[in-house]
């Protein structure tokens, strides 16, 4: 599983003139909370920007007054006017205590709907999951090869081993709908067929005279 390193330094004083003055200097104050002990940090904004600013899941190993805290970010904080980090909370990850996280997705395969003619439509690009820390990974992945025109995959069809999943089971997560030009194709097939069914009739009618 990817992770970084983040070189912090422990935060002494609280307050918002404290904070105040951190931001001044372009770094940013955080919290590690979950273990032993809280730790009250603040490390440079440029640290934060790789696991702050993607959509993957990564670990993070923050490195404060000689200890290091194997962490999961867990909240953020910006400036309303400005989008600027202003805040940062991480959880440690501690051996034997189960964590909540938000896991990525990874739709594998290609749906057999979307090779008659549809459309993939994914729904969902995460799930949350109860898991002990040693279970956790970047992502979980979901199978779609056998997914049909006009089905849906449901959260209860992820399979997630060691974990708890946490959303709602039914909630669709992928789905293949019709594409217009499948609809227009569906549409025009009966009238097609319609004068082939007609020309029985009109050989009958003819033999008549």
């Amino acid at each position: 599983m990817k992770s970084i390193t983040i070189e912090g330094q422990l935060r002494t004083e609280s307050g918002k003139k404290a904070t105040r003055q951190l931001r001044s200097q372009q770094l940013v104050p955080g919290v590690i909370y979950g273990g032993k002990a809280e730790v009250n940090f603040s490390a440079p904004a440029a640290s934060f920007k790789s696991i702050v600013y993607t959509s993957e899941f990564m670990l993070a190993e923050i490195k404060v007054a000689g200890n290091t805290y194997r962490c999961i970010l867990k909240d953020l904080q910006f400036n309303k006017v400005s989008d600027v980090l202003t805040h940062v909370d991480f959880l440690e990850l501690v051996e034997d205590k189960k964590v909540i996280a938000t896991l990525p997705l990874k739709y594998v395969g290609t749906p057999a709907g979307v090779k008659a003619g549809g459309k993939l439509v994914t729904k969902m690009k995460n799930i949350k999951v109860k898991t002990l820390p040693k279970y956790l990974k970047e992502s979980i992945e979901v199978d779609i090869n056998s997914l049909e025109l006009n089905q849906n995959i449901r959260v209860q069809d992820i399979k997630a081993d060691n974990m708890e999943v946490l959303n709602s089971p039914r909630i669709p997560i992928a789905s293949v709908t019709m594409t217009r030009q499948l609809k227009q194709e569906e549409a025009a097939a009966p009238k097609a067929a319609a004068p082939a069914a007609a020309a029985p009739a009109a050989a009958a009618s003819a033999a008549k005279k």
